[in-house]
């Protein structure tokens, strides 16, 4: 089972987004987690997220299918302009049948990321 330290749901337009707060020590923690959440949100469209280790230094941003840059990169500048190391952003999002173009999702996933880190 993971341990998240924070959770939250947020609605744009008929789409839910779940987003998650982990803190992680390695590449591992945050690949169980997101199997878990793989796992518990088996009917969504996307699983989006982001991650900052400080030792050995790593950074990534995942879009999973999200058009190029509109969701991993928008939580990782979130993780970077708070300087949160040993943390990942994962973000759960169920299409609610109404397209949000880039603009709209990249202001709905660093919404999510931003009242994660509050």
């Amino acid at each position: 089972m993971t341990e998240f330290v924070k959770s939250i749901e947020i609605v744009e337009k008929k789409s839910k987004f779940l987003g998650y707060l982990l803190l992680c020590q390695n590449e591992n923690d945050i690949k169980r987690a997101l199997e878990f959440l793989k796992t518990e949100h088996k009917k969504a469209t996307h699983i989006c997220w982001a991650a900052r280790l400080e030792k050995p230094f790593f950074e990534k941003a995942v879009d999973d299918g999200e058009p190029s840059g509109t969701a991993g990169r928008p939580i990782l500048n979130v993780l970077q302009k708070k300087d949160i190391k040993n943390g990942a952003i994962f973000v759960v999002r169920y299409f609610g049948g109404i397209k949000l173009g880039a603009g709209g999702l990249v202001r709905a996933y660093s919404k999510v990321a931003g009242e994660l880190v509050k």
